[in-house]
């Protein structure tokens, strides 16, 4: 299947017909339906007093499974898929990168029940990356780091986006509408209507909706793929399975060499991010200036890379708190704004270092932190549930890399 890497940078999406062949596609229907199983016993198991008695099965508006952790030999297909020339081959191709790993390998699923709309959204916050101006000078200077996935196994209309919109921020109209109720389509706006086995791909920066959560039937493979070695630090940088790699026995020899390929990638690159932080802490620029050349290739943006990294910075020193450390998985990760299968990416690297030097390290991104607020509390319109004191657009002006490092004096 080839696609034109220049479509997903113009348009921000690109659909493409029979992402699963039609040979595959009751093969992996079964298989998922095998896991929804399974996954609805552990949600009935986990239910707490004042829950339904299907837990979250019965409560959420998009019941949403994690692949990998439920897969046997017989469901391997279900993460199999994501390896596929059809996908993992098409995200190779839109983000001309060295290497491509997995990052999520969830599923979309109906509630019980209507919920109706959801929120139109940006995959993205200022509390947690960088200003939405700086991701998207970022990918159009070096490409897209970051691709992600809708397929669904029947056909599914639920998701909308605004084209375009990746490269841009709101218009006026778009703030004011979304403000004003972001459950209804917004100007511009389109449904991406997929048949069973279709796909999207896109670039979640794009404003995108999820403009029906009801009781039809809906089975959509969800997740994504990030690039390794490519031009720019993904500001989706974790996957959600290379620490927790069990499940790979239940794969073939191929599929399983590909996720340990990657996963080594993946924990070179964390070694990276503890180099880059320990010259730092060594107030050692030309260690630092060469770490960030090897975790950010193109001269372009890296400045955008120091950003992610200080937002990293905070999830540290959140995670060394001693009311965080000794709370369970679901605790720790919702102190952290993350999923719960993604919580061993942030853990690894914490565990390196000490509170001191976290404590430390933030001291040295403090200037920069500083200039990335703004003189208000700003709301972000696709994300209105609470203000941030962070500019949501814009970055800081006359502040690069050469900068910050000046700021530690």
């Amino acid at each position: 299947m080839q696609v034109n890497p220049q479509q997903l940078l113009d348009g921000g999406y690109i659909i493409l017909r029979q992402v699963v062949p039609p040979a595959e596609l009751d093969k992996l229907r079964t298989s998922y339906e095998v896991l929804v199983e399974r996954q609805r016993a552990i949600w009935a198991g986990e239910r707490k007093p004042d829950d339904p008695p299907g837990g979250v099965w019965e409560a959420s508006p998009q019941p949403r499974l994690v692949a990998h952790k439920l897969i046997d030999r017989a469901t391997a297909n279900a993460v199999e898929f994501w390896l596929h020339e059809n996908t993992l081959g098409v995200a190779r191709q839109l983000m001309r990168a060295p290497e491509v790993a997995v990052t999520e390998m969830f599923m979309m699923c109906s509630p019980v029940r209507d919920h109706g709309p959801a929120r139109w959204h940006r995959d993205t916050h200022p509390d947690h990356q960088a200003p939405l101006e700086g991701l998207q000078q970022d990918l159009l200077a070096n490409g897209p780091a970051y691709v992600q996935w809708n397929i669904p196994l029947y056909d599914d209309s639920v998701l909308w986006v605004v084209p375009g919109s990746h490269r841009r921020p709101n218009t006026e109209e778009e703030t004011s509408q979304l403000l004003e109720d972001p459950r209804k389509p917004l100007p511009g706006g389109i449904p991406v209507e997929l048949k069973a086995g279709d796909g999207v791909v896109y670039i979640n920066l794009i404003l995108h909706w999820g403009s029906a959560y009801n009781a039809k039937l809906r089975r959509t493979i969800h997740g994504g793929h990030r690039s390794v070695g490519g031009p720019l630090f993904p500001y989706i940088f974790n996957g959600i399975w290379d620490l927790d790699r069990g499940f790979t026995e239940h794969l073939s020899p191929a599929a399983r060499a590909t996720f340990e390929r990657c996963a080594q990638l993946q924990a070179k690159e964390r070694d990276m991010i503890e180099s880059i932080f320990r010259a730092m802490l060594d107030r050692d620029a030309a260690a630092v200036l060469t770490g960030l050349a090897a975790l950010h290739p193109g001269e372009t943006g890296r400045i955008v890379c120091i950003v992610l990294l200080s937002k990293l910075t905070t999830r540290l020193m959140t995670l060394k708190r001693p009311d965080v450390t000794g709370q369970p998985v679901p605790e720790r990760a919702r102190a952290i704004s993350v999923h719960s299968a993604m919580l061993n990416f942030y853990e690894d690297i914490a565990r390196r270092f000490t509170s001191s030097e976290v404590d430390t390290l933030w001291q040295r991104f403090a200037t920069l932190d500083t200039r990335l607020q703004s003189p208000t509390e700003q709301t972000v319109p696709w994300s209105p549930s609470a203000p941030t004191r962070y500019a949501v657009y814009e970055m800081p002006v006359e502040f690069d890399v050469e900068d910050f490092i000046a700021s530690w004096n």
